[in-house]
């Protein structure tokens, strides 16, 4: 069998979406007060705390003040982290302890419709995350103009190229413990490589360069103009890394768990 053949997809996918947001409605605002709670603190301590010590317009911060130069990194990471945090534990609880996949399975439901309704109901969650961050950025009075309204579609892509990476190491984590390195090794280095606390030109030129293959880096760059009220560059660039990525990924986290549930 070549796992790698192109995915079989139809609209049972949808089922598989709306079985996971039956599920989650019923702890949905424990879940939306648990993922603004982190990067809250986060913006907080660090956006009045260390930005209390910086004058209160930067050329580095784009002429404003440090707090809202932070909103939007914390609205791209906290997005990041809600899509890794559900195709990780969340999925694999789905996928191994539970048999929930192979439950869905025995009905008329092919895997590859399983790992797209995943991968759609872990941007749609994450995109409920950036949005909650979002409209707090907002009541603050840290978005400059309507143009912020189309961050929202860039942070339902960026929960989309988040997704696909992090059902790939479900399909590849014998447990629970493995995650941790996902999270060192990836997560953490790529949230302080991409902009999301300091301009990128801080880093050494090497760095600014390896930083231009992390896809947060493309997210932070669409989000941070637009809630300043500008249109971004490159904008075609941007969106193409990002949709590429969550295309490429879902592709082979599927041929993952072809190999994992049906060999």
């Amino acid at each position: 069998m070549n796992h790698f053949t192109p995915p079989r997809l139809s609209v049972r996918a949808i089922a598989v979406w709306r079985r996971n947001f039956l599920v989650w409605r019923k702890i949905a605002i424990p879940s939306i007060l648990g993922n603004l709670a982190d990067p809250m603190i986060y913006m907080f301590g660090l956006g009045y705390g260390l930005g209390g010590l910086l004058p209160e317009a930067l050329p580095a911060f784009g002429g404003g003040s440090y707090i809202a130069f932070l909103a939007a990194g914390t609205v791209c990471a906290s997005t990041m982290n809600a899509a890794s945090f559900e195709t990780l534990y969340s999925a694999f609880a789905r996928m191994d302890v539970q048999k929930t996949w192979e439950a869905i399975m025995n009905g008329p439901v092919a895997l590859d419709d399983v790992v797209l309704g995943e991968l759609f109901w872990a941007a749609a969650k994450a995109t409920l995350s950036g949005v909650a961050i979002l409209i707090v950025v907002a009541l603050l009075g840290l978005v400059q103009s309507p143009l912020a309204l189309w961050a929202i579609p860039v942070i339902f892509l960026t929960g989309l190229a988040f997704a696909g990476p992090g059902l790939i190491v479900t399909a590849l984590a014998p447990s629970y413990d493995y995650f941790m390195y996902y999270f060192t090794l990836f997560i953490t280095p790529m949230t302080l490589l991409s902009g999301v606390f300091f301009p990128l030109d801080q880093l050494p030129a090497g760095i600014q360069a390896i930083s231009q293959f992390l896809p947060l880096t493309h997210s932070v760059a669409l989000i941070r103009p637009l809630l300043s009220g500008q249109v971004p560059d490159a904008v075609l660039l941007h969106v193409a890394v990002l949709a590429a990525l969550g295309f490429a990924c879902f592709w082979i986290a599927l041929a993952l768990a072809r190999r994992r549930l049906l060999s």
